[in-house]
């Protein structure tokens, strides 16, 4: 099995690529799409509170840092893509650029952790306010029964999936859209408190430690771009459509994201977005519009529900896909006799889930998602560093100047870092999960005696 994936050669009318590749269907606008709909979800929706918590009223700055800082991990993604059209993601990034294979399972076990983190997350989100809308039970109790229905369609099949991932992102993103509108309508009656959207809380360096730390929060709800490099292998064209899918996606949901955030402070009183954990209910309360909080309700659920689904996919199926390549337990490979599922894969990711929704909460959640994917950009941004040094290509692909790679790893060791006043209690779920992988492994090369790295 081969240690250096290469890429296979691109093929434009459709048909798959002269090595057996994957089939190259997807086109720039479908490819816009994705990466829209993969960033848009439960982070905006349960978020915001959590975020004004850090800084006051200003929620927007630190959306906005965000998005600058995810601009800069985004460029390196586009350029690897260019360089290397597969589906293996950030693990094949290391893999070219390190040659460990310990480092790369690591890499895609950290990934593979942050889908079920997220998953978990948005189970913690379902459980709130927005149900508490139509009935009263246990935050736990709700997230276990919405992991087991999540857990349900996974099973089902992929295809079935899909399209259930299709119509729930077109429902997350109308429901954005009201918000936005809302805020429109507000600004130009006169309706809310302008200077409540741009007061941020403390002074001097308090102000930037409080800003850090809503970044790395606001972080979670930008996360979804490097997922999109899973479609490289598929792209028609990924060396000129993935440059312009990636950063103009990147850019609408930045501005879709500002305009909620800003409403949302302009509208609601700070210490209300802090107490709630579907702060997007509250803006529609007071809007003073004719539009049904029931119904945004039914819309958040939903847009929470695609969250898990698509992090839940994608975490049973690298599972399966690591077990398949002999690289953990090929128990954790075995497919359903009849749907052809990853029946055993997925079983582990939802036992993990539900470990995580009964002990760590929303925040703590999404935060642990953010820190683990953080630790992957930087080893993504130096990957770049070090592969036009070792592997400078044929060209004529997407290259970003140096400093921005280079930026992008120190940024997001900083994000990574205590400085952001992140818990204790984050850093230790987070390498508890990674001990996971490890004894995963370690177990796998007991048995087999040799250390198979993945392939691309």
């Amino acid at each position: 099995m081969s240690t250096t994936p290469t890429a296979p050669r691109e093929a434009t009318d459709g048909a798959p690529a002269d090595d057996g590749g994957l089939r190259r269907t997807v086109g720039r606008k479908v490819l816009l799409l994705f990466v829209v709909g993969d960033i848009l979800g439960a982070g905006i929706y349960a978020l915001t509170g959590k975020v004004a918590a850090e800084v006051g009223g200003a929620i927007w700055v630190p959306f906005l840092v965000a998005f600058s800082l995810a601009t800069l991990t985004a460029a390196s993604y586009v350029e690897l893509v260019g360089k290397y059209p597969s589906a293996a993601g950030a693990a094949l990034y290391a893999n070219r650029a390190f040659r460990r294979p310990f480092l790369t399972f690591l890499v895609a076990f950290a990934v593979m952790m942050s889908g079920i983190t997220s998953a978990s997350a948005a189970a913690r989100a379902f459980g709130g306010d927005y149900l508490a809308e139509f009935v009263s039970v246990p935050t736990v109790a709700a997230a276990w029964v919405f992991l087991g229905l999540v857990t349900v369609i996974n099973l089902v099949g992929i295809s079935e999936s899909v399209r259930v991932n299709v119509v729930l992102t077109l429902v997350e993103l109308t429901g954005l859209l009201v918000i936005v509108a809302i805020g429109v309508w507000s600004v130009a009656t006169g309706e809310g408190d302008v200077s409540r959207a741009v007061r941020l809380d403390g002074d001097g360096g308090s102000v930037l430690l409080a800003v850090l730390g809503g970044t790395a929060l606001a972080f979670y709800a930008l996360l979804g771009f490097e997922d999109s490099v899973n479609l490289a292998e598929e792209c028609r064209d990924p060396r000129r459509d993935f440059p312009r899918a990636v950063f103009a996606g990147l850019a609408i949901t930045g501005v879709i994201y500002l305009s909620v955030a800003f409403t949302s402070s302009m509208l609601v009183d700070t210490q209300t977005l802090v107490d709630s954990s579907g702060p997007l209910l509250e803006v529609v309360k007071v809007a003073g519009v004719p539009f049904p909080p029931a119904l945004f309700a039914v819309i958040a659920l939903l847009a929470v529900g695609n969250t898990a689904l698509i992090n839940m996919i994608m975490a049973s199926r690298l599972v399966y896909g690591m077990a398949r390549e002999g690289i953990v337990p090929r128990v954790l490979g075995r497919v359903h006799e009849t749907r052809r599922t990853p029946w055993v894969a997925i079983a582990f990711t939802l036992a993990v889930a539900l470990t995580l929704v009964s002990t760590g909460d929303l925040a703590g959640l999404a935060d642990t998602t953010v820190l683990l994917l953080l630790l992957v950009f930087v080893v993504v941004n130096v990957s770049v560093l070090v592969l036009r040094r070792t592997d400078p290509g044929e060209g004529g692909h997407f290259r970003a100047a140096t400093w921005v790679p280079v930026a992008g790893a120190v940024v997001s060791a900083v994000l990574a870092s205590p400085l952001t006043g992140r818990g204790a209690d984050v850093y230790l779920r987070a390498g508890l999960l990674l001990a996971i992988g490890v004894v995963l492994y370690a177990v796998n090369r007991a048995v087999v005696g040799r250390s198979v790295p993945p392939s691309g």
